[in-house]
């Protein structure tokens, strides 16, 4: 499949399912050899840790009690302070390797692997570590300070009509530049700033003044791949709130609880639901980023040329 190519906003779209259709058992096997640890830890701390949490927060006033949810906080607060760490520095390495890992599994894919193993990611993590690490800094202490104030400023303009537009108009362009930065901070030679600005300027303009703003195509095929997941991930939350509903109807018609709706077998099931949907989601997310892919590569235009130039001279020598 190549991947550096001129492509339409539809073209987004289909050659990023038939990027999983060509590549998908290979993509999501390497991809869980590698992080499948990460993501079972972190399911089983979002499993036991939220159904604890929400069992407390829940039955804290049902018999009487107006202060024992803020008590047993105080009293447990060292268990929240270090599982709030432990969660934090989990969930960045989850996020580090789930947001680069479709960049390096395309960057060989261009490099001309068609069998991608394992060793091969793993050889790109670890050659590339200093760069992740000036990555992870720049988006901490730049990307996402920015990011925040562009979408809580769109965001306050909700209450006003055209807020909601706005907030729909800049939301995928904020992560279609995250995703660009780091295509480009690891399939270029350029910095951490300069990728910075690429990914802003690549948004709205071709290298080439006489082609047109690619602003909308890209726009528009986030929207969509967003729309996808959105709707796929929902399913699982009307599941759970269906459960919940279930159990509040059945166990209190009258609305006057005498045990709490989360303990007991159904709190298993109702946090194992979602301890899924969270695994799900992780896992529908590289849509999102290989699609951001697709539309890196059709932003390289000078890359385009390259490869023609080396398709030509293949034709030569084949003749």
């Amino acid at each position: 499949m190549q991947l550096y190519k001129k492509r339409d906003f539809g073209a987004f779209i289909s050659d990023t399912f038939a990027f999983f259709k060509l590549y998908g058992r290979n993509y999501y096997k390497n991809y869980l050899l590698i992080n499948g640890l990460l993501l079972i830890l972190l399911v089983v701390i979002f499993i036991f840790g939220y159904k604890e949490l929400f069992m407390q927060a829940f039955g804290s006033n049902i018999s009487g009690q107006s202060y024992y949810f803020e008590n047993y906080f105080r009293e447990n607060a060292g268990m929240f302070i270090t599982t709030g760490i432990l969660t934090f520095i989990l969930f960045m390495a989850l996020m580090i390797v789930n947001y680069l890992y479709p960049v390096f599994y395309m960057k060989k894919l261009n490099e001309g692997k068609q069998k991608i193993k394992t060793d091969d990611i793993m050889s790109e993590f670890k050659s590339n570590a200093g760069k992740i690490g000036k990555l992870i800094l720049g988006l901490i202490f730049i990307v996402t300070p920015l990011a925040i104030i562009v979408l809580g400023i769109s965001y306050a303009m909700i209450f006003i009509l055209i807020g909601f537009f706005i907030l729909l108009l800049v939301t995928p362009a904020v992560i279609n530049i995250v995703n660009f930065l780091m295509f480009d901070y690891f399939n270029s030679s350029r910095g951490f700033f300069a990728s910075l600005s690429y990914s802003i300027r690549s948004q709205f303009s071709y290298p080439s003044a006489r082609e047109g703003s690619p602003f909308w195509k890209y726009w528009g095929a986030t929207l969509v791949i967003y729309i996808i997941i959105y709707v796929i991930t929902l399913i699982f939350t009307m599941i759970l709130m269906v459960l919940f509903m279930v159990k509040i109807a059945t166990s209190a018609p009258d609305g006057n609880f005498e045990q709490n709706p989360f303990a007991g077998g159904f709190g298993i099931i109702l946090f194992v639901t979602y301890g899924i949907s969270v695994l799900f989601s992780f896992i529908l997310s590289h849509l999102m980023y290989v699609n951001s892919g697709m539309m890196y590569f059709d932003s390289r235009r000078d890359l385009h040329q390259h490869l023609d130039l080396q398709e030509i001279e293949t034709i030569g020598v084949n003749e």
